[in-house]
């Protein structure tokens, strides 16, 4: 039958939410993130943006027949119960006679000429005045924030790279829509993406959603936990291929600027400036500040050392000691794969099918002939794939079919080719290169001498790689094709943790010179 159900635009956030769940459970998520965490949230959510289990607002008489009541008799996949009746299993007290769970009163029509669902073009009105209004993006927020409040081993950055690379629902996720859920004109524009999400505005949606909800402070993030810096470092180091003794470094000055304490990496919604740390930048940016301290990245004192480190190697007996690290060795087994990587990257990227396999129709009248029209595209690549000798594959590949997603992009061991792997080799170049040896470099150049005001700016600190060394940059495109953010991002906490750490050099008044690099 080509009749449709009667949907709500929040029953489609439901079932988005559902399949999103549900694949991070496949990924090996915590079971009770979908029920006992995203269900708490998303019912609340409901509630305090009034579209269910909440008495019906004054004056929305006239928008009764679309807004707040709703019918719960959806026809959907029996085997299948909807996220919404998931959710309502429990916490029975934020139910009320005006909720989706309990309403059964039936409107007129359970389409109109602009949308499938009841509430669409309504949905889009309110959603321009309202801030929180539900989006694509914003179901990644409810994941992550779920994923924050039970500790999990995934980041922010590993949840949208497992979404890039189709492991999570999100482009053309209507698909899994029950077929009864008829979807067209105005739906397109609240279910259809066209880009990816960005890490900076699923973060700060995040942090608007936990202080909406008045949700309690998060459980702590204590050394043990995989978000701690700690934690975080090693693994980037590990991935970077990195000595390991840089992480006695990360953790020294963790210790000195204080960010190991459960009060600055615990979220509490209530307060501004309380927990809102973004765990896996931070520690990106605590990597690059320590190579900085050792390194410099100046385009000249690293190759210095390297040359430095290269002369003890060869004067050292070989098998009796630790090799030196040399910077300009591991930038010549990095800068390769990296680039390899990034090629592949942006080819998946332009292979992306963006395009729905299931047809689209902009209006009810439109249904037939996209219908027809899908038909015979279809019909004619099977025609043609049999003429040359093979069925093409329509679409993405389907999850089920891919690999499995890995925690590191980049594996460096001591079995690869002869000088690949350097997480064994040891700073004593570096460090012997300060008569007495010192933590911090004297001739250490600052990235900023001041922050900017996100009021104004709309971040702390600007980023261009002209104006600053290739080493530099380097390093920080090698992080963020690891987190799969701008290098912006990272630099923008390189210069926080910078002003932290040199705050007393940065209140007085500066001399002549080198040091201060605007």
């Amino acid at each position: 039958s080509d009749e449709g159900c009667e949907w709500y635009v929040c029953e489609g956030f439901q079932l988005v939410l559902k399949k999103q769940a549900e694949a991070l459970a496949a990924l090996g998520v915590s079971p009770q993130m979908k029920d006992e965490v995203l269900g708490r949230f998303w019912r609340c959510y409901l509630q305090k943006s009034k579209q269910a289990y909440c008495i019906r607002p004054a004056g929305a008489a006239a928008k009764a027949s679309a807004a707040c009541e709703s019918s719960t008799d959806v026809d959907s996949d029996p085997g299948t119960p909807s996220l919404l009746q998931l959710l309502s299993e429990s916490e029975g007290d934020m139910q009320s006679e005006c909720s989706f769970a309990s309403s059964t009163t039936r409107l007129s029509g359970s389409t109109s000429a602009y949308s499938g669902s009841v509430d669409g073009s309504l949905y889009l009105k309110e959603r321009s005045r309202e801030k929180l209004r539900m989006t694509m993006p914003m179901t990644l927020s409810f994941c992550y924030m779920a994923l924050l409040w039970l500790r999990e081993p995934m980041t922010l950055s590993d949840l949208l790279r497992f979404v890039v690379e189709g492991h999570i629902p999100y482009l053309n996720v209507f698909q899994h829509f029950p077929e009864k859920m008829k979807l067209y004109g105005l739906d397109l524009r609240i279910f259809c993406v066209e880009s990816w999400p960005a890490y900076e505005e699923v973060h700060d949606t995040m942090l608007e959603l936990a202080a909406f909800l008045d949700l309690p402070r998060f459980p702590e993030v204590t050394p043990s936990c995989f978000l701690h810096p700690d934690m975080l470092c090693m693994k980037y180091l590990m991935e970077a291929n990195l000595p390991d003794e840089l992480h006695t470094w990360t953790c020294l000055l963790v210790r000195k600027l204080g960010l190991g304490a459960a009060d600055v990496l615990t979220l509490v919604p209530t307060e501004r400036a309380a927990g809102r740390v973004r765990h896996d930048l931070l520690a990106a940016a605590l990597i690059v500040v320590v190579l900085k301290l050792l390194f410099l990245l100046d385009d000249h004192y690293e190759w210095l050392l390297s040359g430095f480190a290269e002369e003890r190697n060869k004067n050292s007996t070989e098998g009796t000691c630790q090799p030196c690290f040399e910077l300009k060795k591991w930038y010549q087994v990095i800068s390769p794969v990296l680039a390899a990587e990034q090629k592949r990257l942006e080819e998946e990227r332009a292979k992306c099918q963006w395009r729905s396999e299931r047809p689209l129709c902009y209006s009810a009248r439109q249904r037939s002939r996209v219908l027809h029209r899908r038909e015979t595209a279809v019909r004619l690549q099977t025609q043609f794939g049999k003429l040359a000798g093979r069925v093409p594959v329509a679409g993405r590949v389907p999850a089920a079919e891919r690999p499995k997603p890995a925690s590191f992009q980049f594996r460096w061991s001591e079995d690869g080719p002869a000088g690949s792997c350097f997480h064994g080799h040891s700073l004593r170049a570096a460090l012997d290169s300060c008569s007495p040896p010192r933590a911090l470099n004297p001739h250490y150049w600052l990235c900023t001498a001041k922050l900017c005001a996100p009021s104004m700016c709309g971040r702390l600190a600007h980023y261009r790689g002209v104006d600053f060394p290739q080493s530099y940059h380097f390093v920080l495109r090698l992080f963020s094709f690891l987190l799969r953010v701008e290098p912006s991002c990272i630099h923008q906490e390189v210069c926080v943790l910078e002003h932290k750490l040199f705050h007393r050099r940065l209140t007085r008044r500066p001399r002549a010179g080198r040091g201060l690099r605007k």
